[in-house]
């Protein structure tokens, strides 16, 4: 089983650049975020075409994250179950059983300003997740949750740690609450399979040369329940599909994160 996360950056922009991915490197589940489109806008055709079922959660704004499979796409769930939460609404998570694995694409807010209200939404976005979690699901499941989470877990995890001081993305409050989320009994499976390097990294800014200065960061993460993470056979970022390449539109500023799980 072949899984992909990729935050999108617009499916508007970016729907050929994708097809031409998941027709070369056929995936069997694509976690998708910020795809920029309503639901009823959402290309469903178009990967009905190339032999997937898929579900989509978005308003055509900023957000909008999609669960796209060819192992079936059953009990379809959009945002957290509590909906009196103020976050209900934002369009961030969806979740679905793809060939027998809870599959949940997320795109974590971004936080903008440490201490700012959104950084305490941010915060309270991800104790949400961790309750989500607590209340559907077991740790002995099949458990996969993937997508941007806005968050660098390790120094190592950014180019230049000294360039982040007073940033989010890699305040204490920040990692402590996305390790709450994993301390649900999920495992960081990019990271168990990189053990000791830099990155690998997922994002690069668009400005000033920083895809090619390599000056990037790991927020694009895939947590895997313990039963799934036993069967991970290798991971990695597709760094070529953040290049420009041969497809007209430009890359996202996100490359896809793959993950091989055996059978």
């Amino acid at each position: 089983m072949r899984v992909v996360t990729w935050n999108i950056n617009s499916l508007k922009v970016r729907l050929p650049r994708l097809e031409a991915w998941m027709q070369a490197n056929s995936p069997d589940i694509v976690l998708l975020q910020e795809t920029k489109v309503a639901d009823m806008a959402f290309p469903a055709m178009a990967f009905s075409a190339l032999g997937y079922e898929s579900a989509h959660h978005g308003d055509g704004r900023w957000n909008g994250v999609a669960i796209i499979s060819r192992l079936g796409v059953d009990d379809v769930r959009t945002g957290f179950s509590d909906q009196s939460s103020d976050s209900a609404n934002e369009r961030r998570i969806i979740s679905a059983t793809c060939g027998g694995v809870r599959c949940y694409s997320v795109y974590v807010p971004n936080g903008r300003t440490v201490g700012s209200p959104f950084f305490i939404a941010k915060l309270e976005w991800l104790a949400e997740l961790r309750r989500e979690l607590d209340a559907k699901c077991s740790p002995d499941d099949e458990i996969l949750i993937a997508g941007d989470f806005n968050v660098a877990l390790e120094d190592r995890d950014v180019w230049d740690i000294s360039k982040f001081e007073g940033a989010t993305h890699v305040t204490n409050e920040e990692r402590g609450a996305l390790r709450q989320v994993m301390d649900f009994g999920l495992s960081d499976v990019v990271r168990e399979q990189h053990p000791n390097e830099t990155g690998p990294f997922s994002w690069w800014d668009y400005r000033a040369g920083s895809f090619h200065k390599g000056e990037g960061m790991r927020i694009d993460l895939v947590l895997a329940s313990k039963p799934l993470a036993r069967r991970v056979s290798s991971a990695l970022v597709d760094r070529e599909a953040r290049k420009k390449g041969q497809i007209a539109e430009a890359p996202s500023d996100h490359a896809p994160v793959i993950v091989d799980f055996e059978d």
